[in-house]
């Protein structure tokens, strides 16, 4: 069965898709096999109850990476560290939603606890950006879903398909954004990595929702059938 919280209005598209499969979808569940798509917070409270192993990056992911696939700087640090510092930066927090991911100039959200882990990097002006979902290291599916800065969901760049493919260190299930830092037609255009995230929340926008619910359902299901390589991507489980 597919677990999907009534306050998930995002994913009901998707949920169509799971039951025109013959995939129960349920708002409770309280055992069986089950895979989730939704929240974070939902997440956490029902997931060691039910046996979910819910696969996402880790947070050192994007900052370790080299700047010839970011394109610009990306450190991890707490928030107490980044109230410290002077002008414009892009703040998000590395993998959960706790506040919103943006250009912050001195007014970081106070309620945030200075202990928290964030990410902060140097503000990048993207042509377009694309959500891949990989499957095993592949793209399986993907579009556009900005240019500009403004939502515009569209066809996939055919450029991001083989950049995204070689990225290292993700699950084996996961969401990676692409950007396009010069005009999206010009091909000198750089490519850079947005982010990683969780498939089991993650917008589809544009891509074809059968193929995100593959990766979907290998992102969040049964802790058993979890593979070996991917339970270091395992989110840990609150009893």
């Amino acid at each position: 069965m597919l677990l999907v919280p009534r306050s998930a209005q995002a994913t009901t598209r998707l949920a169509q898709v799971a039951a025109w499969r013959g995939i129960e979808v349920v708002a409770e569940a309280s055992g069986g096999l089950v895979h989730y798509c939704g929240g974070p917070l939902h997440a956490d409270r029902i997931a060691a109850r039910l046996g979910i192993g819910l696969l996402e990056p880790a947070d050192s992911w994007l900052p370790s990476l080299p700047s010839s696939l970011t394109r610009r700087e990306v450190r991890a640090m707490t928030m107490g560290d980044a109230r410290s510092l002077r002008g414009p930066v892009f703040v998000k927090p590395p993998s959960s939603k706790s506040f919103t991911a943006r250009v912050y100039d001195g007014d970081l959200p106070l309620e945030v606890p200075d202990d928290t882990a964030v990410l902060v990097s140097e503000v990048v002006e993207f042509a377009a950006e694309h959500r891949l979902f990989l499957l095993d290291g592949a793209v399986h599916t993907g579009s556009r879903y900005a240019t500009w800065g403004r939502l515009d969901p569209g066809p996939l760049d055919p450029r991001v398909r083989e950049f995204a493919e070689a990225l290292p260190g993700l699950p084996s299930a996961v969401v990676v954004d692409v950007g396009v830092t010069g005009p999206p037609d010009d091909p000198r255009a750089w490519l850079a990595v947005v982010e990683a995230n969780m498939a089991w929340f993650s917008q589809p926008y544009a891509s074809d929702l059968d193929r995100v619910l593959d990766v979907v359902l290998r992102s969040a299901g049964p802790l058993g059938e979890v593979a070996e390589h991917d339970r270091r991507f395992l989110r840990p489980l609150i009893p």
